[in-house]
């Protein structure tokens, strides 16, 4: 989404190196990558895959985690409001252009670019899975019904999971949880389940997704906190047990991955002079 960011955040953006807590600065992000809204690390290897918020252009960027470009890879596509970036077992790419701040949208789509074309091209044109959701019928619906924005993207088990991002004042902790195909074509996603976290505030805002390579893990990010939901039934992640993890810091936290079974990257845009770090954050030994 567009940075539209209430300026009381700033209160919380610290702009040194400071360390929170378990919430440990990594790195600076490229300033090539100012809106990071997306971060994704590929079983095998080290880079991580990031892209800008919508606007910007339609590339995905390898960093290291010194926060060093290693490759930009463009798409023969145009970033209307990408928000999430996710990959399969076999290293295909995943980008979620859904961002839906108005609820207005009516071509939401998730771009896939295969491993192939990862390892040998540096302008791809990606495969289109198209979706709308199944009880979405008005664009934009009335305000207390705007539950169709999405920044949250992973892939499980041979399918894609959005999770949505509520636009209802008093309801911005409320995510429903859909499954799109992992293959080109235009879909009606499936409703799997809802949750709703707190509710007062911007920070109950689901910004970013990720699985734990063991598969037992599901992350889901907001401004300050990582809620982690373990001991689910097949892929309806919320029938699970929800751990929430206080990072200590708030910001525009957008992008989320895991480094292995109990680390996390996460990344935040810059705002307000702060922010445009990888960070590692540690859920401890099970």
């Amino acid at each position: 989404m567009k940075k539209v960011f209430y300026f009381f955040l700033s209160i919380f953006l610290v702009s040194s190196c400071t360390n929170y807590g378990q919430l440990k600065i990594v790195g600076s992000v490229p300033d090539e990558l100012e809106e990071v809204s997306g971060v994704e690390k590929i079983k095998g290897s080290d880079i991580l895959w990031m892209h800008n918020d919508g606007g910007n252009e339609a590339d995905i960027y390898g960093v290291n985690v010194f926060g060093e470009i290693q490759q930009t890879i463009a798409l023969t596509t145009k970033n209307k409001d990408w928000e999430d970036i996710t990959s399969d077992e076999e290293g295909n790419l995943y980008i979620a252009d859904f961002g839906n701040n108005g609820n207005k949208r009516k071509n939401l789509v998730i771009y896939k670019i295969t491993a192939e074309e990862l390892a040998s091209q540096n302008i791809i044109t990606p495969k289109k899975i198209k979706f709308k959701y199944p009880n979405q019928t008005k664009f934009p619906p009335k305000k207390k019904k705007r539950f169709f924005d999405a920044e949250s993207l992973l892939y499980f088990k041979g399918g894609l999971y959005v999770f949505t991002k509520s636009r209802v004042k008093g309801a911005y902790g409320k995510t429903s949880l859909y499954k799109v195909p992992t293959t080109k074509g235009k879909y009606t996603a499936e409703y799997i389940d809802t949750f709703e976290n707190c509710n007062n505030s911007i920070h109950c805002w689901v910004t970013a997704a990720c699985i734990s390579p063991d598969k037992t893990k599901v992350a889901l990010l907001t401004h300050d906190q990582v809620l982690i939901f373990t001991d689910f039934t097949d892929d309806n992640f919320f029938s699970g047990v929800v751990t929430e993890h206080d990072l200590g810091h708030t910001s525009q936290k957008e992008g989320i991955t895991f480094k292995d079974n109990n680390t996390l990257y996460i990344t935040d845009e810059q705002s307000h002079g702060a922010g445009g770090k990888l960070y590692e954050f540690s859920l401890g030994k099970k």
